[in-house]
């Protein structure tokens, strides 16, 4: 078995869509990117290969006649190797989650693992699917809201503060829910018709400005339009005044590119769909959306607060379209 067999099985670069959910959850409860926050990342990019993994071991039957060119139907990586793998990869996710934020991150990381589980196992055919998948992705984005450290707040402020973002998130992986149901046969009109709509509106929402949490303050729930007080520490006294007053207009301006960047990737494969359903059209349309959440998820970022981050995430993104064209992430 090779390395790049394994990295088809858990689909390697769509995971470039997970670190972003955890990082637009920190930034609305108004948490730095630090240590702690990149070990959650390590864990829910865990646990979605892990996911990825166990979608193969279940479905080992209907990819024999569907999608014969996966790892485990075409033998290539053994389906019990598949099972053991995602066995593995759980199991990382969820210590790496003990390690970075102890009882908080655990707290989300293990509802994630179990709604991973329940998805492959039992509930990606029937109508709770959808809702398991977009709560999973729920719970990715809260795990970053609560993880600790100094200055964090409660665990229910962080869960009211990136309640908007982790809503957005999962009505995204809804639309992506709907259309992947319809992957090898095709889809009646209305199904991409509707989703587009929904994709839009989330488009719309997230380009709406929030209130930003001052990290510094973010314990006694302070708010603010300046730079994060952490920031400006890091800066020479004098310039200290001009830093601090970074106008929100650049806020704004980036969550409104970040916006119709994901409308411009999802919505125009979306709108390929509308005018053609085919099995092709919707698969691509899939791809796109799960790619598409990265640009998604850099909107939320800079909504919340982070801005410069929002645009790092923004750069990833075409990386991982390239990536993508290699390694399919459906």
């Amino acid at each position: 078995m090779r390395l790049a067999d394994l990295a088809l099985l858990v689909r390697a670069p769509a995971a470039l869509s997970v670190p972003g959910d955890v990082i637009a959850g920190a930034a609305a409860a108004g948490r730095p990117l630090g240590v702690r926050t990149l070990g959650v990342i390590g864990s829910s990019v865990c646990l979605y290969w892990a996911g990825m993994a166990l979608n193969d071991y279940a479905d080992a039957t209907v990819d024999a006649v569907e999608r014969p060119e996966r790892p485990v139907p075409s033998g290539r990586v053994p389906r019990r190797t598949a099972l053991a793998v995602a066995g593995g990869l759980t199991a990382a996710g969820i210590g790496l989650a003990a390690a970075a934020g102890g009882r908080r991150s655990v707290g989300a990381a293990l509802p994630l693992a179990g709604l991973v589980w329940a998805y492959d196992l039992k509930l990606k055919s029937t109508p709770a699917g959808g809702f398991a998948m977009a709560g999973a992705r729920v719970l990715d984005v809260l795990a970053g809201a609560v993880v600790p450290g100094a200055g964090a707040p409660s665990v229910g402020v962080a869960l009211r503060r990136a309640a908007v973002p982790a809503g957005l998130v999962g009505v995204h992986t809804g639309t992506l829910m709907a259309l992947s149901r319809h992957e090898i046969g095709g889809a009646p009109v209305r199904v991409p018709v509707a989703t587009l709509a929904v994709s839009a509106a989330t488009a719309v929402a997230t380009a709406i400005p929030g209130t930003r949490i001052d990290v510094a303050s973010a314990g006694n729930g302070r708010r603010s339009s300046a730079a994060p007080s952490w920031l400006v520490a890091q800066f020479p006294a004098p310039l200290r005044g001009v830093v601090g007053a970074v106008p929100s207009k650049f806020r704004t301006a980036v969550t409104a590119a970040a916006s119709l960047a994901y409308l411009g990737t999802y919505g125009t494969a979306q709108a390929r769909a509308v005018r053609a359903p085919s099995a092709e059209n919707v698969r691509s349309a899939v791809g796109a959306g799960i790619l598409g959440l990265m640009p998604l998820q850099a909107a939320l970022t800079a909504r919340g607060g982070s801005p410069a981050v929002a645009a790092a995430l923004g750069v990833v993104h075409p990386l991982a379209r390239r990536l993508a064209r290699r390694i399919s992430p459906t």
